[in-house]
């Protein structure tokens, strides 16, 4: 016997899955079941409540099936979206580990594997190490690490004594020799990733350190980047005009007059600029520049501080106020009385930095010269 009813199915959306009812089908139901209806001699009226309530059943029961089916093929496709990444890192891997030479015999060209150069270097960076922070540092596995020393022992490359505070650990620390591989090694190293990038254009270099930094932080990298200052060089002042109008437009909605200020600003700096008495700093991390400030003279007594800018990824290190503080440290230097700026109220990150650093208004003008409504504030600072 069968059952002619509508089935409600799973149509995906952005919110999930919702039941919906698509086509009419015709289900079999339990054969006892009909025979047993069949011999009642109940009411029509009690036929068809259940009638009623099985082709209903069916339709919960189908509704569950489908969905449970819904559920199944989600994570299916969440587990081969797993193991498609995972055969986009092997093959990275792959490639690296060939591009790098960690499969040879002799790791950069030395007498020894790997994970013993490594520990060369780690002791030539640190000086000396507790061997079982050095086994717990690199993940090896202590009695790996102890045959590995014990090779470097027997080598005269590494000495071994017992620490003071704890006579059971061991201080590992490089001898002479040791020292002088750890050179080489470092050297060898430094060389063969240079010419690597040096096969790169300018930007692919870029790229990849900014993607590498991108690894290093998703993976969990504790060690805190270290970010330079140093002074403008040829490509940067495209960059400041790029990275102001990108990062004001997403985060203020400013329209392209700002870009085009910005642009004003960095070419006459470049066209007039006086080393003794203006400056631009450029901040840099792993080689991508991540801010960015400017000095310039605006009268013989009057500097003007121009184009802070902190990249989002660098903000709450501190750099903005490292940036500000050289400026009024140069501007001291240099024989101005007084530093000047110019800014809007929306930028709060900023003004509280020049708050802090001593800086005081001196004036505030409505204006929508970048397409929003704001408030421009002249900020001065007595040197």
């Amino acid at each position: 016997m069968t059952i002619h009813c509508e089935v409600a199915v799973v149509k995906r959306g952005g919110g999930g899955c919702a039941p919906i009812v698509l086509q009419s089908v015709t289900a079999p139901t339990d054969v006892r079941a009909a025979h047993a209806v069949g011999r009642s001699r109940r009411s029509r009226q009690c036929n068809n409540l259940c009638h009623t309530r099985r082709h209903h059943g069916i339709v919960a029961e189908s509704n569950h099936i489908v969905a449970d089916i819904a559920f199944r093929e989600e994570i299916v496709v969440t587990h081969t979206q797993l193991a498609n990444r995972a055969q986009a890192v092997r093959r990275f891997n792959r490639l690296y580990t060939q591009r790098i030479g960690v499969l040879a015999e002799g790791y950069l060209d030395t007498a020894y594997p790997l994970a013993a150069v490594r520990i060369v270097f780690e002791l030539g960076d640190r000086g000396e190490a507790i061997a079982a922070d050095l086994a717990r540092d690199l993940s090896l596995d202590p009695g790996y690490l102890s045959r590995l020393v014990n090779r470097l022992r027997r080598e005269d490359l590494i000495e071994r004594r017992a620490a003071p505070h704890d006579r059971r650990q061991s201080v590992l620390s490089l001898t002479d020799g040791g020292r002088e591989v750890f050179e080489t090694v470092n050297q060898r190293s430094q060389d063969d990733i240079s010419m690597l990038l040096g096969s790169m254009s300018e930007g692919d270099q870029r790229r990849l350190v900014k993607s590498l930094g991108v690894v290093a932080e998703v993976l969990g990298d504790r060690q805190p980047p270290v970010v330079v200052l140093r002074e403008h060089r040829p490509g940067d002042m495209g960059w400041v005009v790029q990275a102001h109008g990108a990062l004001y437009a997403e985060e203020f909605g400013w329209d392209a007059r700002f870009e085009a200020l910005v642009a004003e600003i960095v070419a006459g700096f470049l066209r007039h600029f006086d080393p003794a008495r203006e400056r631009c700093w450029i901040a840099e991390r792993d080689g991508i520049q991540v801010g960015s400030v400017f000095v310039v003279a605006q009268s013989a007594e009057v500097a003007k501080l121009r184009l802070l800018l902190v990249d989002p990824s660098a903000r709450g290190s501190g750099l903005g106020r490292t940036l500000v503080q050289e400026c009024v440290r140069f501007a001291r230097a240099a024989g101005y009385g007084r530093l000047v700026l110019w800014t809007n109220d929306v930028l709060l990150g900023a003004r509280r930095i020049y708050e802090a650093e001593g800086f005081q208004i001196t004036e505030q003008t409505p204006h929508t010269d970048f397409g929003v409504p704001m408030v421009g504030e002249l900020w001065e600072l007595a040197l």
